[in-house]
């Protein structure tokens, strides 16, 4: 690299002490050693440079009306669903525990629509899910009182 395409301030000197200490310490390829000294003296270059400040983001719709009967608006892009579960994860790569937090929402912040759920438990409770045993069980025959009955031999 020639002095006038190099950045000011990039030492070279120091860029070759850090890739010789690390190729001291680990294993590195030949054809990966070409790629570390760029990476560093890429690292060495941004020294000292300010970090671009990122305003913060705002939500597509306001978050009160996030949440409407039936249906729920996705915060990141405006996206309309009954659930936004698989949006999340397939559209910006969040968790719902993510997306919560990065819109600095409640922990039970519904991601489903209410009608939505309220139609899938009635459903549920309508064919009987979580109970034990598929029905009742019939009431037992009454105890009779007394010997028990001698078994029969033949």
């Amino acid at each position: 690299m020639a002095q006038e395409d190099r950045p000011p301030g990039v030492n070279l000197r120091h860029v070759a002490e850090i890739v010789s200490s690390y190729v001291r310490h680990h294993a590195v390829e030949p054809d990966q050693l070409s790629g570390l000294i760029v990476d560093v003296h890429r690292a060495l270059a941004s020294l000292g440079r300010a970090i671009p400040v990122q305003e913060p983001q705002r939500p597509a719709v306001p978050i009160r009306r996030s949440v409407q009967r039936d249906y729920v608006i996705c915060l990141e892009c405006g996206f309309r669903g009954k659930i936004l579960r698989r949006h999340l994860q397939v559209q910006h790569g969040l968790s719902v525990a993510d997306y919560r937090a990065r819109w600095n929402l409640s922990p039970n912040h519904p991601t489903t629509a209410p009608a939505y759920s309220e139609r899938r438990s009635a459903m549920a409770k309508a064919r009987e899910f979580g109970r034990r045993g598929r029905a009742p069980a019939p009431p037992a025959a009454p105890r009779r009182r007394g010997r028990p009955p001698r078994p029969r031999t033949e």
